[in-house]
């Protein structure tokens, strides 16, 4: 089962979710009613806001055998629009949406929960995730259950993890981070989840403080409670109680590493994984943690880097293939021939070195069209025909620039359209936002008399440097 605890449920609270706790009764329960009104379909939208009702719901779904389709609050009315004609869900939990049945998770503490249904083939569908691509809308990477079970398995060996751990975490739930490693992870193995509901050093803290082992945050987020920590000895008090923290969906620098040491007397674990393949590395609990590196492949994931004939730089494409690998993109066969090669190997786009002992140290992309920023793996292509069809835009270039406190920070280079008054940079920044999503508007915008171009008319964004 993904969640055996669930057959026979422990007499202790199982999620917290923004002050909000459910015991592993009334989770069981709650999952019961929910693989009951599901039954029998496909694929089951959720509106991951971060609720203990998002984390029932989802349970629920898995329980019936259906597929999840976590579905972004803030999705801006395009991708919602696309999203849901993709993945085309029977009904959507905690959302009325145009021409989907809205389904609420049923909290009450009265009635006998239906009993559970048998447990799936390990190769049914769980979730279909929408990840972006360097062009175009986003893509449905579809991850069935034994993808998620051996994931979760494999990491509680390389972190130590057992049902005595509480995970603390203010990750979105529509994302694989926090919805499957964050909040699912403690649940296969009978602990607690602790969502804080919205990000801040202090409710981090207090969550710490109140019993959780375990932190999992993005880059962003260490930096930002290396702030706090700086500056209040009790939020570095925290962080030095917890067993282990965790970053991931981006590289943490390794000055970050450094003030979180110097002020909390932890090192951070570093993980490497992606939407298509959840995790693949990870420094272990008991390991070297070595600044600049993702540590090594987890058990079952095998792991090569693809050089280009004559490279002796060290430097490949990371390759992975493994029962951690996605079913493949709902509806695009395309993509997904092009994305796993005859041999069954994941190119994830990657570039990395490998240590002598095996650790893996990213270096960067081998397009320049993915942006890395605040956890989020952002597709420029997507960002730049947002901003084409704003009146004032002539032509557009997006591209990812470092940022101390998100990675990379998204930058959009504008040719102005003739004739037409040349918006505030915030309008194009929330136009964006009004299309896609808050996360992928411009943080910077820089208008240009020409975008550089090749022969070809391509154009070069390598020549776009700042000023």
């Amino acid at each position: 089962m993904l969640f055996p605890h669930l057959a026979d449920p422990p007499d202790a609270v199982a999620l917290r979710v923004a002050g909000r706790e459910l015991t592993w009764a009334q989770l069981r329960a709650a999952v019961g009613r929910v693989a009951a009104r599901v039954a029998g379909r496909e694929r089951v939208g959720v509106w991951a806001e971060p609720s203990v009702e998002t984390v029932a719901a989802v349970v629920g779904v898995l329980a019936a055998g259906a597929a999840v389709v976590p579905l972004n609050p803030k999705a801006g009315e395009r991708e919602l629009e696309h999203i849901l004609a993709d993945s085309d869900p029977a009904l959507v939990y905690g959302a009325s949406l145009p021409g989907r049945p809205r389904a609420d998770v049923d909290l009450a503490p009265t009635g006998a929960a239906p009993p559970l249904p048998p447990e799936p083939d390990p190769e049914a569908p769980a979730f279909v995730v929408y990840t972006s691509g360097t062009t175009g809308p986003p893509k449905g990477a579809v991850l069935p259950r034994r993808a998620i079970a051996t994931n979760l398995d494999a990491l509680a060996g390389a972190w130590a993890w057992t049902a005595d751990d509480v995970v603390v975490h203010a990750l979105p739930l529509f994302h694989v981070h926090g919805l499957v490693i964050g909040t699912l992870g403690p649940l296969r193995r009978g602990g607690r989840s602790h969502h804080v509901g919205r990000f801040a050093p202090e409710a981090i803290a207090d969550a710490l403080e109140a019993g959780g082992t375990m932190l999992f945050a993005v880059p962003t987020m260490h930096r930002r409670l290396a702030d706090a920590a700086e500056a209040d000895p009790r939020i570095a008090r925290a962080l030095g109680g917890a067993r282990l923290l965790v970053s991931g969906s981006a590289a943490l620098p390794a000055t970050e590493h450094e003030r979180i040491e110097r002020f909390t007397g932890q090192r951070v674990v570093e993980r490497y994984g992606m939407t298509e393949t959840l995790m693949n590395t990870s420094v272990r609990a008991d390991g070297d943690r070595r600044p600049g590196t993702v540590g090594p492949p987890l058990p079952g994931v095998e792991l090569r880097l693809a050089r280009e004939d004559g490279d002796e730089s060290g430097i490949g494409e990371i390759l992975v293939r493994g029962p951690n690998l996605f079913l493949g993109y709902l509806n695009r066969p395309d993509a997904t021939a092009e994305a796993v090669d005859a041999d069954g190997w994941f190119h994830t786009g990657d570039l990395a070195t490998l240590d002598p002992d095996g650790y893996v140290r990213i270096v960067g992309r081998r397009a320049t069209d993915l942006i890395k920023s605040g956890g989020f793996k952002i597709g420029a292509g997507e960002i730049e025909n947002a901003l084409l069809e704003h009146p004032a835009v002539a032509e557009v270039a997006v591209t990812g620039e470092p940022d101390a406190d998100l990675g990379e920070r998204i930058v959009a280079w504008v040719v102005a359209r003739e004739g037409v008054p040349r918006p505030a940079d915030e309008a194009l920044a929330d136009h964006v936002a009004r299309l896609l999503t808050p996360h992928k508007r411009p943080r910077v915008v820089r208008w240009v008399d020409a975008l550089p171009r090749n022969a070809l008319g391509k154009v070069q964004k390598t020549r776009l440097t700042a000023p």
